[in-house]
């Protein structure tokens, strides 16, 4: 694996001021996942949206942990729906243009 994909919990850290239990909790809870790298505790790049997402529910809103991973998933259920929605939409379009 190369590292310049991850970026380490320590700078995480110390690029938002947290402590790094704050994202032990996170792992803890299943809302970040992290990955050993060269003896290096890290996260993905592709997955910093989210962590900015998780800190400002977090700091902004006061939510816990398990407030945080209920927005998520609710935020997840809405998107399931949308593109529900917009398939149901697309089929219905075909119909009406025959």
């Amino acid at each position: 694996m190369t590292k310049p994909n991850y970026i380490t919990l320590p700078k995480l850290c110390t690029h938002y001021q947290l402590e790094m239990s704050f994202f032990n909790e996170l792992n803890d809870y299943g809302l970040i996942e992290t990955i050993t790298v060269e003896e290096d505790i890290c996260v993905h790049a592709d997955h910093i949206g989210s962590i900015e997402k998780i800190i400002r529910l977090h700091q902004d809103l006061n939510l816990n942990f398990e407030g945080i991973d209920t927005v998520f998933n609710l935020l997840e259920k809405i998107d399931e729906l949308q593109e529900e929605l917009i398939s149901t939409k697309n089929k219905l379009k075909r119909y009406e243009d025959i």
